[in-house]
Protein backbone atom coordinates (compact mmCIF):
# COMPACT_ATOMS: atom_id res chain seq x y z
CA UNK A 1 0.00 0.00 0.00
CA UNK A 2 2.84 2.39 0.80
CA UNK A 3 4.28 2.00 -2.72
CA UNK A 4 0.89 2.81 -4.25
CA UNK A 5 0.66 5.93 -2.10
CA UNK A 6 4.05 7.13 -3.38
CA UNK A 7 3.08 6.32 -6.97
CA UNK A 8 -0.04 8.47 -6.60
CA UNK A 9 1.91 11.26 -4.85
CA UNK A 10 4.54 11.31 -7.63
CA UNK A 11 1.81 11.49 -10.27
CA UNK A 12 0.04 14.34 -8.47
CA UNK A 13 3.34 16.20 -7.97
CA UNK A 14 4.02 15.91 -11.70
CA UNK A 15 0.51 17.05 -12.53
CA UNK A 16 1.03 20.17 -10.39
CA UNK A 17 4.11 21.29 -12.38
CA UNK A 18 2.16 22.88 -15.25
CA UNK A 19 0.01 24.70 -12.67
CA UNK A 20 3.12 25.98 -10.95
CA UNK A 21 4.53 27.09 -14.30
CA UNK A 22 1.34 28.98 -15.12
CA UNK A 23 1.30 30.67 -11.72
CA UNK A 24 4.97 31.60 -11.96
CA UNK A 25 4.39 32.89 -15.49
CA UNK A 26 1.61 35.17 -14.18
CA UNK A 27 3.96 36.37 -11.45
CA UNK A 28 6.71 37.05 -14.02
CA UNK A 29 4.32 39.02 -16.23
CA UNK A 30 2.98 41.03 -13.29
CA UNK A 31 6.47 41.88 -12.04
CA UNK A 32 8.22 42.04 -15.39
CA UNK A 33 10.97 39.56 -14.51
CA UNK A 34 11.16 35.78 -14.79
CA UNK A 35 14.20 35.70 -12.53
CA UNK A 36 12.42 37.62 -9.79
CA UNK A 37 9.33 35.41 -10.19
CA UNK A 38 11.53 32.33 -9.73
CA UNK A 39 13.14 33.86 -6.63
CA UNK A 40 9.73 34.73 -5.19
CA UNK A 41 8.51 31.20 -5.94
CA UNK A 42 11.45 29.74 -4.03
CA UNK A 43 10.98 32.18 -1.14
CA UNK A 44 7.30 31.27 -0.80
CA UNK A 45 8.21 27.58 -1.02
CA UNK A 46 10.84 28.02 1.66
CA UNK A 47 8.35 29.78 3.91
CA UNK A 48 5.87 26.93 3.40
CA UNK A 49 8.55 24.36 4.26
CA UNK A 50 9.56 26.35 7.36
CA UNK A 51 5.96 26.33 8.58
CA UNK A 52 5.68 22.59 7.92
CA UNK A 53 8.95 21.94 9.79
CA UNK A 54 7.68 23.90 12.79
CA UNK A 55 4.27 22.25 12.81
CA UNK A 56 5.58 18.71 12.36
CA UNK A 57 8.56 19.08 14.72
CA UNK A 58 11.03 17.93 12.06
CA UNK A 59 14.66 17.67 13.15
CA UNK A 60 17.94 17.65 11.25
CA UNK A 61 21.35 16.26 12.15
CA UNK A 62 23.46 19.40 11.80
CA UNK A 63 26.52 17.45 12.91
CA UNK A 64 26.36 14.95 10.04
CA UNK A 65 24.98 17.37 7.44
CA UNK A 66 28.47 18.79 7.02
CA UNK A 67 29.55 15.36 5.74
CA UNK A 68 27.36 15.64 2.64
CA UNK A 69 29.46 15.76 -0.55
CA UNK A 70 29.93 19.24 -2.07
CA UNK A 71 27.77 18.44 -5.12
CA UNK A 72 24.82 17.67 -2.85
CA UNK A 73 24.64 21.35 -1.92
CA UNK A 74 23.91 22.56 -5.47
CA UNK A 75 20.51 20.87 -5.81
CA UNK A 76 18.86 24.21 -5.13
CA UNK A 77 20.72 25.76 -8.07
CA UNK A 78 19.44 22.99 -10.34
CA UNK A 79 15.92 23.67 -9.04
CA UNK A 80 16.31 27.41 -9.63
CA UNK A 81 17.53 26.76 -13.19
CA UNK A 82 14.56 24.46 -13.82
CA UNK A 83 11.95 26.88 -12.46
CA UNK A 84 13.43 29.83 -14.36
CA UNK A 85 13.61 27.94 -17.66
CA UNK A 86 10.01 26.79 -17.23
CA UNK A 87 8.85 30.37 -16.52
CA UNK A 88 10.61 31.53 -19.70
CA UNK A 89 9.60 28.58 -21.94
CA UNK A 90 5.94 28.30 -20.86
CA UNK A 91 4.68 31.41 -22.73
CA UNK A 92 6.99 30.87 -25.72
CA UNK A 93 6.36 27.21 -26.59
CA UNK A 94 3.26 26.42 -24.51
CA UNK A 95 2.68 24.08 -21.58
CA UNK A 96 2.25 20.92 -23.68
CA UNK A 97 5.57 21.16 -25.49
CA UNK A 98 7.36 22.56 -22.45
CA UNK A 99 6.36 19.66 -20.24
CA UNK A 100 6.67 17.08 -23.02
CA UNK A 101 10.32 18.08 -23.26
CA UNK A 102 10.64 18.16 -19.45
CA UNK A 103 9.30 14.60 -19.22
CA UNK A 104 11.57 13.43 -22.05
CA UNK A 105 14.61 14.96 -20.37
CA UNK A 106 13.64 13.50 -17.01
CA UNK A 107 13.17 10.01 -18.46
CA UNK A 108 16.45 10.09 -20.37
CA UNK A 109 18.52 11.22 -17.39
CA UNK A 110 16.61 8.92 -15.01
CA UNK A 111 17.33 5.91 -17.22
CA UNK A 112 21.02 6.84 -17.40
CA UNK A 113 21.15 7.39 -13.63
CA UNK A 114 19.54 3.99 -12.98
CA UNK A 115 21.85 2.30 -15.48
CA UNK A 116 24.96 3.73 -13.82
CA UNK A 117 23.48 3.84 -10.28
CA UNK A 118 24.39 7.54 -10.14
CA UNK A 119 23.47 9.32 -6.88
CA UNK A 120 22.25 6.06 -5.32
CA UNK A 121 19.56 5.50 -7.97
CA UNK A 122 18.05 2.02 -8.01
CA UNK A 123 19.83 -0.25 -10.47
CA UNK A 124 18.05 -0.85 -13.78
CA UNK A 125 20.03 -1.85 -16.84
CA UNK A 126 19.43 0.27 -19.93
CA UNK A 127 17.35 -2.18 -21.97
CA UNK A 128 15.80 -2.13 -25.42
CA UNK A 129 12.42 -1.55 -23.76
CA UNK A 130 13.68 1.49 -21.88
CA UNK A 131 15.28 2.99 -25.00
CA UNK A 132 12.09 2.30 -26.95
CA UNK A 133 10.02 3.97 -24.22
CA UNK A 134 12.21 7.08 -24.41
CA UNK A 135 11.98 7.12 -28.22
CA UNK A 136 8.19 6.87 -27.99
CA UNK A 137 8.13 9.85 -25.61
CA UNK A 138 10.32 11.82 -28.03
CA UNK A 139 8.04 10.83 -30.92
CA UNK A 140 5.09 12.14 -28.89
CA UNK A 141 6.88 15.44 -28.30
CA UNK A 142 7.67 15.76 -32.03
CA UNK A 143 4.06 14.93 -32.95
CA UNK A 144 2.79 17.53 -30.46
CA UNK A 145 5.05 20.14 -32.03
CA UNK A 146 4.09 19.30 -35.64
CA UNK A 147 0.32 18.98 -35.23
Amino acid sequence: MEKLTWIIMAFVAGAFLPLQAGMNNKLAKAGGSAIHASAISFAVGMLGLAVYILISSQHISWRTLKDAPPYAWVGGLVGAFYVTVIVLAFPKIGPGLTFGLVVAGQLLLSALMEHSELLEAQSHVLSVGRVLGFLLIMAGVIIMKKL
